[in-house]
């Protein structure tokens, strides 16, 4: 018999002998009270890896990645929280909220460790990849460096953008820059000079970019578009079109496929060379906000409007976290007809 009390917490697939068909069945992560506008995932660590989460509700959120179990909630911001990050060994969290500050966390402890005030709503926060300094950019146009290790000290502030900053990321190993901004443009910064090496210009504004520094590849959105550029150069590799306009987007590391969501509360999941679309999926119930695959490649998290995250397997029936896959001859009669029963939704 199958232990009922693991059924309730396993997602199991049998295989249907009539279609040999399996069905995407996401990880339902609640606790949030509004919708949830960004989400990251830690580098993999002893411990696994990890995934936090910004909502306007103004509680960012930390929990096992594989699985999606909450682990805390970082307490301390007074209005909505836009942008959420963790350094590479999932030790350090940064916030970046609508209460003019960004903060810092002790990823262990939860307890906050740093407050930075700005002058206006603070979109964007990132660490560098020793975790040393702090990038952080929003709606008063500029991009802030904190030295972490003297936060009493000025940050070094980049202006540039005529309009909100969005997003803001390290590329070229910390050495440069990028950001996207509502004044419809990306630009690419040295960070030593603080001066601006390229601006790529567009019909509209940006929705989301990605930064994959194995092979230096940017991926960005705007209306029904994702389109991939070489981070140093800024030199177009490919567009893709989409069905529906596209609010984000993620390449998987294997660079095989790349996944992305948008306005119709869909997941679509297309072959990297070819550009061909090959699934899509419906589960959230308001649009898709943000999307990210982990840094194993084996899912991908969804935030959304519905105030949900969810997890996706890349490879749909494959026994990974909280799924498991079962073969008919594994199972008993009784036990196989409640495989094809189970809820199509598990919450974690």
């Amino acid at each position: 018999m199958i232990n009922k009390t693991l059924l309730n917490k396993l997602i199991i697939f049998s295989f249907r002998p009539w279609t040999m068909a399996m069905r995407q069945t996401p990880l339902t992560c609640s606790g949030h009270t509004r919708p949830v506008v960004d989400l990251a995932f830690s580098g993999i660590t002893p411990y696994g890896y990890f995934l936090i989460s910004a909502c306007k509700d103004g509680k960012p959120m930390l929990r096992q990645g594989d699985t999606g179990d909450w682990i805390g909630t970082f307490l301390g911001h007074k209005g909505a929280v836009w942008g959420a990050t963790l350094n590479t060994d999932a030790t350090k969290a940064a916030t970046a909220a609508a209460d003019f500050t960004a903060k810092v966390w002790d990823a262990v402890s939860g307890d906050e460790v740093l407050t930075l005030a700005h002058k206006h709503i603070v979109k964007t926060v990132t660490f560098t990849q020793d975790s040393t300094c702090l990038l952080t950019a929003g709606n008063d146009k500029l991009l802030r460096i904190y030295d972490l290790s003297n936060p009493e000290a000025a940050p070094l502030e980049i202006a540039g953008h005529t309009s909100a900053i969005k997003k803001a990321l390290w590329c070229n190993n910390d050495k440069q820059i990028l950001s996207a901004a509502d004044d419809k443009t990306i630009r690419l910064w040295d960070r030593s000079s603080m001066e601006e090496v390229k601006t790529l210009t567009f019909d509209t504004s940006v929705s989301s970019m990605e930064y994959v520094a194995d092979g230096e590849i940017l991926v960005i959105t705007y209306g029904k578009t994702i389109a991939f550029y070489n981070a140093l150069s800024l030199d177009l590799i490919k567009t893709v079109e989409a069905p529906a306009p596209i609010n984000s987007a993620s390449l998987h590391p294997e660079k095989d496929f790349f996944v992305a969501g948008g306005e119709d509360f869909k997941l679509y999941k297309f072959d990297y060379s070819t550009k061909e679309e090959l699934e899509s999926y419906k589960g959230h119930f308001g649009p898709v906000h943000c999307v990210r695959f982990s840094p194993d490649g084996e899912l991908y998290a969804s935030g959304s409007e519905d105030g949900t995250l969810r997890l996706w397997q890349t490879a749909v029936g494959k026994t990974y976290g909280l799924w498991k896959c079962v073969l008919p001859e594994d199972l008993g009669a009784e036990n196989s007809e409640q495989m094809y029963t189970l809820a199509p939704e598990i919450k974690a």
